[in-house]
């Protein structure tokens, strides 16, 4: 008797999926392409269809009924005809409205009469409005474009942009065939896609928009290959001076740009060229007492006719001020994850653009574009005094309380001895914490407090493989470049953030010389707050495709040292985890 189909869809738009049925997988893979995963506990998944979810899919090009296809092929009874109906009515929600260029006037005009009387009512968009136009059509306060796309994506009806985009002051761009340190280089296929369906042949479909690929997968070299199909002068903004200095070494050895054409704006250098980079933190510095933004006026200094928000996923809520005002301009997010923990995936899709290009992350596993990956939780109990420390604590306090366990430290030292040859990355939230371990094992840390110069120098030593074991603050979250870390120890995070988990497995994602898998470990106190966060962090993972296998402490140590005692890789046979 053949399997029973693996999903179950609510009325609400609820989908369970049940994680042993033999359809889970293509399941699974279908349903992350216009839904959001909710909760994934050992033996049921629970996605939510939302409204955001199913435009990011229309934009994408993925249809209502196709959509309702894919439910249906993979649901035990009949999908909610409401929720057939739900889907539709959303998804034709999207381009319903649309803004263009006419005769020199930005114009909003809709395709159904009731929803333009509904938008042009609304106290929401009256104080952009200018003139009327057409029937059903309005002309729009010049620079209002942006604040429009706002309001709109609010009241439920998201803008197609058709209003084209400026030039920008033009430059050539060229990929080089061969990079400046003697390597042959190529897009890789997902790569030309992603460029592809950002440019859309340079019409007005094209131009702005979010391309979503795993840490490792080269969302800097799409970026890079974006600058050579529109040839125009670039703002680049970044998360960290590190990651601003491997976007210019990127442009250096892969284009056939010359240093005098690039520029770093950052606190040590104020230098503006034809393409410039600068980080978020720069752009939203400003002194004690004062309103302004004094760096924003990088955005007008010079005629740009592109900008790179890279993890677009961390824009900071004042740049989407700014970035309202320049819908004239192409605008390109780069990310791992469209998750915000703000909550603000609706401003990233209206301001930076829908989402054009996802590549699930298993699909380039398997393609052997990034690392295979293990993932393991190791979850440890807390010693009498801190078990009482921990029942005394606030609310507030408690997870911080479990988060700094010593008990995490032979863990550490456990894993890190059984690995000697692999690259060992170590990472936290907690400054006493990391200091603490990197103590015990004689390793050097890399704070928010290290000087860059310093900073850069344990980077380059770890590449090299002069140092096996690096100890790191969050500031390797973000756009850190150690290609050969092929282990991870993460023991503590930011509460439930499930971008950091994804972030902190996308450092060791890179393939690797060996054939090996990465391996992900992260370390939390058993039944207390940091364990129900983990669930939650791995939400984003466990979507893509990634399984943790949980382990109990003593167990863990009899398996990672029985492992070590019997091959060189401290692979784990997983005999003594949780199910």
């Amino acid at each position: 008797m053949a399997s029973p189909l693996p999903a179950i869809v609510q009325s609400d738009g609820t989908i369970f999926l049940e994680v042993h049925n033999p359809l889970f997988e293509k399941a699974r893979d279908c349903f992350m392409r216009f839904s959001d995963l909710v909760k994934s506990p050992e033996h049921m998944y629970t996605y939510r269809i939302s409204p955001l979810s199913l435009w990011n899919a229309a934009a994408c090009g993925l249809g209502a009924e196709e959509i309702i296809r894919d439910l249906e092929a993979f649901s035990r009874y009949a999908v909610p005809e409401n929720v057939k109906q739900m889907i539709r009515t959303t998804t034709a929600r999207y381009g319903i409205l649309t803004i263009y260029m006419e005769d020199g006037n930005l114009v909003l005009s809709s395709k159904d009469p009731m929803v333009f009387l509904e938008v042009t009512s609304s106290d929401r968009l009256t104080p952009y409005i200018e003139a009327k136009h057409r029937e059903n059509a309005v002309i729009l306060k010049p620079n209002s474009r942006g604040f429009v796309k706002q309001a709109l994506i609010k009241m439920g009806y998201p803008a197609e942009d058709l209003a084209g985009y400026v030039d920008g002051d033009p430059l050539e761009i060229r990929l080089r065939k061969v990079t400046r340190r003697g390597l042959p280089f190529s897009l890789r296929p997902y790569q030309i896609e992603a460029s592809n369906a950002f440019y859309a042949g340079g019409r007005a479909t094209g131009g702005s928009g979010v391309i979503v690929l795993p840490c490792g997968a080269g969302k800097t070299v799409v970026g890079l290959d974006v600058m050579a199909k529109l040839c125009t002068q670039t703002l680049i903004l970044t998360t960290n001076v590190v990651a601003l200095r491997q976007w210019i070494d990127e442009i250096l050895d892969k284009t056939e740009l010359r240093e005098d054409q690039i520029g770093e704006y950052s606190g040590e250098k104020k230098e503006l060229a034809p393409v410039t980079v600068t980080t978020y933190q720069m752009l939203t510095y400003r002194k004690r007492g004062t309103a302004g933004y004094p760096h924003f006026s990088i955005f007008n200094e010079r005629n740009w006719g592109l900008i790179i928000y890279d993890e677009v996923h961390l824009l900071p809520a004042p740049v989407f001020r700014i970035t309202a005002d320049l819908q004239a301009k192409r605008r390109l997010g780069l990310t791992a994850t469209l998750l915000r923990e703000d909550g603000r995936e609706d401003d990233v899709f209206s301001l930076i653009g829908p989402k054009k290009f996802d590549k699930p992350w298993k699909e380039l596993e398997a393609e052997s574009w990034i690392a295979q990956a293990e993932c393991h939780e190791i979850r440890v109990d807390l010693d009498q005094d801190d078990r009482l420390r921990y029942a005394l604590a606030s609310e507030k306090e408690k997870y911080g309380v479990a988060a700094v366990n010593r008990r995490k430290l032979p863990i550490v030292r456990a894993i890190v001895e059984s690995l000697r040859d692999e690259r060992i990355l170590i990472i936290g939230q907690y400054i006493e914490q990391l200091a603490e371990v990197a103590a015990m094992l004689g390793a050097p840390f890399v704070s928010g407090h290290t000087p860059n110069s310093e900073r850069q120098a344990l980077y380059d030593a770890f590449r090299r493989g002069q140092l096996k074991v690096l100890v790191a603050s969050k500031i390797a979250n973000f756009a850190v470049d150690i290609p050969e870390a092929s282990v991870a120890i993460q023991i503590s995070g930011t509460f439930g953030s499930r971008q950091e988990e994804a972030q902190r497995l996308g450092r060791i994602l890179r393939p690797k010389q060996s054939g090996r898998p990465a391996r992900f470990y992260s370390i939390v106190s058993r039944n207390t707050k940091e364990q129900l966060f983990a669930q939650h962090r791995q939400l984003f993972l466990t979507e893509q495709g990634y399984r943790y296998t949980i382990w109990e402490e003593d167990a863990f140590i009899r398996a990672i040292a029985k492992a070590s005692a019997g091959n060189a890789s401290g692979a784990l046979d997983e005999s003594g985890a949780l199910t």
